[in-house]
This record gives structure tokens, sequence and C-alpha cells, in this order.
């Protein structure tokens, strides 16, 4: 159907029991985004099972990541080659599949093998989800799925380290893989009854381009991950790395501009709302998985809470989160959605700010009240911008549009780990090192510490509660510093909702007689 029929209040796809197809639609969506944090905590009882060293079994988490990166450009090529039904549908039998096996997986390579397939398919699932909650759902019911879509996005990253430590410690890891089949399959049953599919278009996939993309994207995952082990910029396997990520993109994005047949349809960046929009996804991946991956150790290692206390401290947020996503289909029709944007990411950074006042001695206040200042931030703005994003693209561009929103999400998100895990690790040590010289038989009244080791086992210990103080200490002023970067970051991006225009959608005349 053409958009000008979904302007004046159509979908664009018709189909029965539309309620049905969006929850079967969120489902899929959930279990994928659920899988991008649900594993992290399994992987140190996966090393003992798969016979894995402590840098091989970082490859579970990797390939998934290199696999979803690489298969996500071509999500709207194989969508219009083969019918974006059909890419749907085997994406998540696929994913479904792919799940199965990683839980029977005996040994590293199986396991590897197997998430590549589940980080293939699930590139595929999060561009589509959106891509057909928009397809089904006529303007004025956009910002209701959106709505909704943007609550499976954000909860099912924050629920994953929560339940993946559940199934962990009440069964076994290989429940984190088995979790997604009694979700999934019913999820692909009700998709292959009532999923629409848009007309097959004939369209020639730019393979020498997409060669070049898929390998900067990979090179640059790949640098990303191994930073750390290899000491950054002190390797050359890592320079290396950079230089080669660098140099295909460049000639990719020469390609691109003088192909007849680009990959990436050129319309989609002369649009200028999603064209910020992507700047904005770089940032929110970035703030939201970074944060997400750094506050359960935090909670565990500096303040002692269990897996499950964890969880439930970090359970305002997702409510922050729910109240704001259900009041914003609302507000964007009251509100201009670029000034929903700035205050969303203003109330973030306010919450950074709370969080860098956080002391070693604090009860759980703090923690509870700052998630969910961040979850009412949150909430304003994933609905808000994916509206924005995609109010003047043309419906043929939505998957294309999706799958590069999703990509940048994903690539903030493995920048955002990487700095802050680097900046984590050499604060601690740098902390470290400064606290330790103020420790000293005049700071330590009682105590020598050079004689410490005459005074036998009592010293020994006094010695190893002093070590373990000193590193709590310089963990808290390390993560401190962490939040105060993300709080900067966060701040830079609100001047750019202003270069967003409002959608048209968001002051709607009556339709007269628009078919449901």
């Amino acid at each position: 159907m053409a958009a000008s029929d979904a302007v004046a209040g159509q979908a664009a796809l018709q189909t029965r029991h539309r309620g049905l197809l969006i929850f079967a639609v969120m489902g899929a969506s959930f279990i994928q985004f659920l899988d991008a944090t649900i594993a992290n905590v399994a992987i140190p009882h996966m090393q003992t099972s798969l016979n894995a060293s402590q840098d091989t079994v970082t490859w579970v988490l990797t390939s998934f990541i290199i696999a979803g990166a690489v298969a996500t450009p071509i999500t709207g090529w194989l969508a219009d080659r083969f019918g974006s039904r059909n890419l749907f549908l085997a994406a998540v039998a696929g994913f479904i599949l792919a799940s199965m096996l990683c839980g029977t997986s005996i040994n590293l390579t199986q396991m590897v093998s197997f998430r590549i397939l589940q980080g293939i398919c699930a590139a595929f699932i999060g561009p589509m989800s959106q891509s057909v909650l928009l397809d089904i759902s006529g303007p004025q019911d956009q910002p209701r799925v959106m709505t909704m879509w943007s609550i499976g996005v954000v909860i099912a990253p924050i629920c994953g380290p929560t339940i993946g430590g559940w199934l962990t410690e009440s069964y076994n890891w290989r429940w984190v893989f088995y979790i997604n089949l009694p979700i999934g399959i019913p999820t692909l049953i009700i998709m292959w009854w009532l999923l629409p599919s848009r007309p097959i278009r004939p369209r020639r996939l730019d393979m020498f381009g997409y060669g070049l993309f898929a390998f900067s994207l990979a090179t640059f995952q790949l640098m990303l991950d191994r930073g750390q082990h290899a000491d950054w910029f002190d390797s050359w396997e890592i320079i290396i790395e950079l230089l080669l990520a660098i140099s295909a993109f460049w000639i990719f994005l020469v390609h691109m501009v003088t192909t007849k047949n680009p990959l990436f349809d050129r319309a989609l960046f002369r649009d200028r709302n999603f064209a910020t929009a992507m700047s904005f996804m770089i940032v929110m991946g970035m703030v939201m998985v970074a944060i997400s991956a750094l506050l359960p150790p935090m909670l565990q290692s500096i303040y002692g809470y269990s897996v499950l206390d964890t969880g439930l401290l970090l359970a305002p947020r997702g409510i922050g989160t729910l109240l704001t996503m259900m009041a914003a289909p609302r507000l964007v029709r009251k509100v201009s959605p670029r000034w929903l944007i700035c205050a969303g990411f203003a109330i973030i950074t306010y919450s950074m700010v709370q969080m860098m006042d956080w002391t070693l001695e604090m009860d759980s206040t703090p923690i509870i009240v700052s998630g969910f200042v961040q979850g009412i931030g949150m909430g304003f703005l994933f609905m808000p911008l994916n509206l924005v994003a995609f109010a003047t693209l043309p419906p043929h561009l939505r998957t294309d549009g999706s799958s590069l929103l999703n990509l940048l999400r994903n690539l903030g998100a493995s920048v955002g780990i990487s700095l802050i895990t680097t900046l984590l690790s050499r604060n601690i040590q740098t902390s470290h090192a400064d606290l330790g010289s103020h420790i000293t038989p005049y700071s330590l009244p009682g105590l020598d510490p050079s004689s410490a080791e005459r005074m036998g086992t009592y010293g020994q210990a006094a010695l190893q509660m002093m070590d373990y103080e000193i590193n709590r200490q310089a963990a808290m002023i390390a993560y401190l510093d962490d939040f105060k970067l993300m709080a900067f970051l966060v701040a830079l991006a609100v001047p750019l909702a202003l270069f967003l225009r409002s959608p048209p959608l968001q002051q709607p005349k009556a339709a007269p007689h628009a078919p449901e």
C-alpha cells in the first residue's frame, strides 16, 4: 500500500487479529533482546562445563555480537528479495533452533558455532519486529505500538542478568538458552498463522559494499572485544584491527556515494530526522547497555548484595520506564516529541549526577531513587525517538532504517561496554596505587605495614583486610568516574534534539471512516 494511504489513516499491511499478532511479534523481539545480556552471568559456569579457558570462553559473547553486526545490514535486502514474512518466520525459527542447540552444546566449538547462528537470526528479528509493527498499524496507532516495542527493548536487557542469574543458580546455565523455547514456539505458531508480507521487490545486493561494511564491522567489534585483554593500543593486534576497520569503512563510504545501487538507500541519510536519530541511538546504546553491564557487578562486589537482591534493586529502572512509556503516546499528541527527547536525556543526566554522589556507607535508597529517575528518562526517549525517526520515511525504507538503528544501538553498546570496562580497570589500578601510598605507620597507629610479616598470622590477616578495603575504595572511585563520563556523554545529546522535526502525525485530524 502506498505511503499516502498510511498517512490517510490506513495501515500499510492488513491482518486479522491484529492484537494477537502484535503480542506474538513482541514475544519474538523480547527473547531476542533478552539474549543480549542473559548469558553474561553464566559465563563462569560455561567455562568449566565446556572445558574452556578464561580467554576463549569470551567467544560465547563475541561470536553472537559479531554475527549480529555482520548480518544486520542485509536485513532490508533479504526482506525485499524473499519477502518480509518469510524472512521473519525463518529468523524466529532459526533463533529457537539455535537456542536449543546452544543449551545442548558439549564443547566450546559447538557453542560458538550455534551462537553465530543465533546472532545471525537475532540480527533480523529486531529490525523486522519494528518494521512489522509499523506496517500493520495506522498512523494513529503507531505511537502505541512503538511504546510496546520500546518497552521490550528496555525491559528485556534489564531483566537479562537477573533472570540469567536465577536460572543458573536454581537450575544450570543451559536454561539461559532453553528459556527461549516456551516463549518462542507459541510466538512462531501465531506469526505463521497471521503474519502478512510486503510484496517481493526485485533489488540487487551491493555485494562489494556489503563485503566492505561487514568486514569493517567485524574487525571493529573484534577490536572492542579483544582490546582489554590485549592492552589496547600497546598491542599491534589492536592497532591493525583498527586500521583495517577504518580503511574498509572509508572505502565503503566512497563506494556508497558513487555507486548506482548502494547497500543502503541514500534517501535514508538525507532525511534529517532519521540521521539525527542514528546519533541518538549510539548514545542510547552506550548508556542503556553500559549501565546494565556496570551496575550488577558493582552492587554485588562493592555492596555485597545477592543476585536476587541486585535484580530487585534494578527493578525501579524498569518501573520508571513503564510509567513514562505508558504516558508517552498521549504526551506526543500535546507536546512536540523533540521536547520529550530533550527532557528524557536531561533526566538521565540528572540521574547520573545523583549516582556520582554514591558512597560506600549508603543504604539502598539512593540506588532505588536514581534508578527510578533514570527509568523515567529512558521512557521519555524510546517511543518519541522511534516515532520521529520513521515519521518522514516512506514505508519501503522502514526495514532498512530499522536495521540501521538497531545496528547503531548495538555498536554504541559495544563501544560503551569496552570504554567503561577499560576505564574501570585502569582507574582501579591508579586509585589503588594512590590510596596505598598513604598507608604508613603514621596513618595506622598500632600497626606498621612493614613489620606485619613478623606478627605471624595476625599480621597477614591485617594486611589482607587493608588490601581488601583499599581495593574496595579504589573500585568505588573508578565506578564514580564511569558515572561522571556517562553523565557528560548524555548531556551532550540534549541539544541534538533541537535538530529534529516534529512529525505531522502528532496533531491528528479526525480521519473520516478510517478502516480498522
